[in-house]
């Protein structure tokens, strides 16, 4: 893992789910991580425990349970005397990005628990902030997905993850 202080780069997550893509239960796989001046410092890749309805909904999971691992990093900074500006949460579904940026309860969403609505509070008081990324361009897809060489080598670069020199060299 190589630190980069010098690019000024603060907190910024990356999320993403596989809708039902376990073929046995149907369950979502919930894939986000944290990098901090351009790596990796936090990550998480697991099944989701519901059964999502939409790739819409399985997307809003992610970014919920991303957004409470966001906190739970600030409070950790903000105890250590290292105050965190707004971390940005990227995402590649726009209606998953539009039901957290819009508290406004629609039919299609009441069902969804209440445990994920509460991103929508937290992007109200600015503590996060939820942004749109290509899924071309989402490095998550390594967390959710078996991606092709071209796609993996790409993706490891952007978590921050070098090989240093080999031993035998």
């Amino acid at each position: 893992m190589v630190f980069d202080g010098n690019t000024n780069e603060g907190l910024i997550a990356h999320s993403d789910s596989d809708w039902a893509a376990d073929i046995n239960n149907r369950h979502s796989i919930t894939g986000y991580f944290f990098k901090l001046a351009r790596s990796s410092v936090s990550w998480l890749s697991q099944a989701q425990k519901t059964v999502a309805l939409t790739s819409t909904e399985a997307e809003y999971m992610v970014i919920s349970d991303c957004h409470r691992q966001a906190m739970w990093i600030t409070n950790l900074f903000g105890e250590i005397g290292f105050p965190v500006s707004p971390i940005t949460i990227c995402g590649n579904n726009q209606g998953s990005l539009f039901i957290g940026s819009n508290p406004v309860q629609e039919k299609r969403t009441k069902h969804i628990d209440i445990r994920y609505h509460y991103i929508q509070e937290c992007i109200e008081d600015n503590k996060v902030s939820v942004v749109f990324v290509p899924g071309n361009d989402n490095p998550a897809d390594m967390f959710t997905k078996n991606l092709d060489r071209l796609k993996f080598i790409k993706f490891r670069e952007q978590l921050g993850l070098t090989f240093g020199p080999s031993k035998n060299a």
